[in-house]
């Protein structure tokens, strides 16, 4: 009798944690679950409980909820940029500034993370260190291009300053984004800026495409006649 009753016991415990382990799973397609998974069940409701805890307007319950997260699950850079979303919102703003850092320097994929640090530079006058973090979130495919047209102003106001060689360095030293750099670079940053950087790149030794080239020009030639016959120069010396 002793022995069926724990077998059952046994039995209802692995239902629980079943059910709990799948209702936790069931909230990436239904994040509107999230707060009905028992809180020693939550990993992927995690994040979802920890933003609306960051939105609901009770000072702190963001920031003990987005520790919890980093508890459970710390290594996805975005956990970090929750506590510091939640630490701002709280009023820390120390906290918030050390952890979009963390953040950032943990997965530098995470797009979020990457404009803040790029903003945080540019607030500090650092513009070199604004072009990185434009040059991180200028790889991120999911970035939104208007985000880039914005900030590219911000970031390369000036002909010949120390940002525009930074970036110029880091299109030279990775062959691989070349020829995204020539599509997407013409369609989101300023046209000077833009062929200054070209200019820098291959005098330090990069070859473009020439194909990518051309069709660059054709791209910033309604905007800026100037810089398209600068990039049409470059054209005739590379290809």
């Amino acid at each position: 009798m002793i022995s069926r009753l724990i077998w059952f016991a046994a039995l209802l415990g692995l239902a629980v944690v079943t059910v709990g382990v799948q209702l936790d799973r069931q909230t990436r397609k239904t994040p509107i679950l999230a707060v009905q998974v028992p809180e020693i069940f939550r990993s992927s409701a995690q994040p979802r409980v920890t933003a609306l805890a960051i939105n609901s307007g009770i000072k702190g319950s963001g920031v003990e909820e987005a520790q919890k997260l980093l508890r459970r699950r710390p290594m996805p850079a975005r956990h970090l940029r929750l506590l510091a979303q939640a630490h701002l919102a709280a009023g820390n703003n120390e906290a918030s500034a050390l952890a979009i850092q963390y953040a950032a320097q943990r997965g530098w994929r995470d797009s979020l993370s990457q404009e803040a640090m790029m903003r945080i530079a540019l607030a500090a006058g650092d513009r070199p260190e604004a072009a990185r973090r434009y040059a991180a979130l200028f790889l991120i495919r999911r970035t939104d291009p208007t985000s880039l047209e914005q900030a590219g102003p911000l970031v390369f106001p000036e002909a010949g300053a120390p940002e525009r060689a930074v970036f110029a360095e880091i299109v030279r030293g990775a062959d691989r984004w070349q020829n995204t750099f020539l599509s997407r670079g013409a369609r989101v940053m300023p046209a000077d800026a833009f062929v200054e950087v070209l200019e820098m790149s291959v005098a330090d030794g990069a070859q473009m495409n020439c194909s990518g080239l051309e069709q660059a020009q054709r791209a910033i030639s309604p905007e800026d006649n100037g810089s398209a016959q600068r990039l049409a120069k470059l054209i005739e010396a590379q290809c």
